[in-house]
């Protein structure tokens, strides 16, 4: 649910920026949340896929994952020298990721960083 949310949250930041760079608008709309109190980033886009404690900072990390499928080639017939036919390719699934972490210090979100291939 939370990948859902923060996904919904993006998507409308993107039509809101009107950015065509995919990456550029996402670290836009994140920039938003720097200086803002940790209580209302999770109230907004919901408890955290990891956290991390040490030295009296925190990160929260929020994963958004997705699986594409990239279609094959077709089959195709070829009688060469032997007599039989060849083959395509078959269909293949890549999974992409993007981890967004925000650093979070007395309380306000400081920083955060972006992290896998499918952040842009």
């Amino acid at each position: 649910m939370t990948t859902m949310r923060l996904s919904w949250i993006f998507a409308l930041a993107g039509l809101a920026s009107g950015c065509t760079d995919g990456l550029a608008q996402r670290q836009v709309q994140l920039a938003q949340w720097v200086g803002r109190p940790e209580i209302e980033l999770v109230g907004m886009i919901g408890a955290p896929t990891r956290t991390y404690e040490t030295d009296g900072m925190k990160f929260l990390t929020y994963q958004e994952q997705r699986v594409e499928i990239m279609p094959g080639s077709p089959y195709y017939l070829d009688r060469g020298p032997f007599g039989y036919g060849g083959g395509g390719f078959p269909p293949t699934a890549r999974t992409l990721v993007c981890d967004t972490t925000f650093t979070i210090a007395g309380g306000l979100v400081r920083a955060f960083s972006l992290r896998g291939n499918a952040c842009g």
